[in-house]
């Protein structure tokens, strides 16, 4: 017994906790179905493995910044036929990413692009991409002070850092002018790395001057993002819509007839 503890105290001196918890049953299975000694050692590493590896992957899913976790398994593909779930199904496989591609959502409000672009970015994270997720109003506020205060080049290293960016509700507001500039230079510079982007937008590509205020400098950032892109379009209705409509809040909805 005195070994034992002495083991025990050993493995938690090295920081293998998992190791320290689950040595007894380790010891006791290897007893119970009289396994080699490096049998026994080899399950008690995997154990430490596995619960450093759940740790690791709470902690980034943590750092990334993430509103919510929403796998696609949570995506209902039947709610929203408009999206191709081969298509999706193949961006989760994170090619894009390795190639320095990006990804765009398109939609009404509503529809499911920040569910997926969580997704995407969840299966980044499991397989050690680093990811950030922060709405494009955030972003570019973000930028704009640290511009004022003369540390826009140290911040914007934050957003140029991550292998995948993820940048929510592009449109929902209109950008200002500085906001604009700095918003061109993050995607110029994570362009030049072959750095990709998941962007989610509720307007179309010819709606996007409105968003920038400039149809010129819309043009030229359209340009670099859609370069190297997959563009995914969502049509059809809310979720939140169709759930209220469910539990008899809002009326049915009714089909237009076209006109003869």
């Amino acid at each position: 017994m005195l070994e034992l503890e002495q083991v025990r105290g050993h493995l938690e001196h090295l920081g293998m906790t998992q190791a320290a918890t689950v040595l007894d049953r380790c010891l006791a299975n290897g007893a119970e179905q009289n396994l080699p000694s490096l049998t026994v050692l080899r399950q008690l590493l995997e154990e430490e493995m596995a619960a450093r590896h759940e740790r690791y992957l709470k902690a980034r899913t943590r750092l990334s910044n993430l509103p919510f976790l929403k796998t696609l398994a949570d995506f209902d593909f039947a709610a929203q036929p408009s999206v191709d779930e081969r298509q999706v199904r193949d961006l989760a496989t994170l090619r894009f990413v390795a190639d320095g591609q990006n990804v765009i959502l398109l939609g009404p409000p509503g529809v499911g692009k920040t569910h997926l672009a969580v997704a995407l970015s969840m299966q980044a994270i499991t397989q050690g991409i680093g990811t950030y997720f922060i709405p494009a109003h955030d972003l570019v506020n973000d930028l704009r002070a640290a511009y004022a205060e003369n540390r826009l080049e140290r911040r914007m290293r934050v957003y140029l850092t991550p292998k995948l960016l993820v940048i929510d509700e592009m449109g929902y507001l209109p950008f200002g002018q500085m906001e604009t500039q700095v918003f061109f230079q993050l995607v110029s510079k994570r362009y030049e790395r072959g750095a990709s982007l998941i962007l989610t937008s509720n307007k179309s590509y010819g709606e996007w001057g409105s968003i920038f205020g400039d149809s010129i400098i819309a043009g030229a950032i359209l340009d670099r993002l859609l370069h190297r892109s997959t563009t995914v379009n969502i049509r059809g209705e809310s979720y939140r819509l169709r759930e209220k409509r469910k539990a008899g809040i809002l009326a049915p909805s009714r089909e237009v007839m076209p006109a003869k």
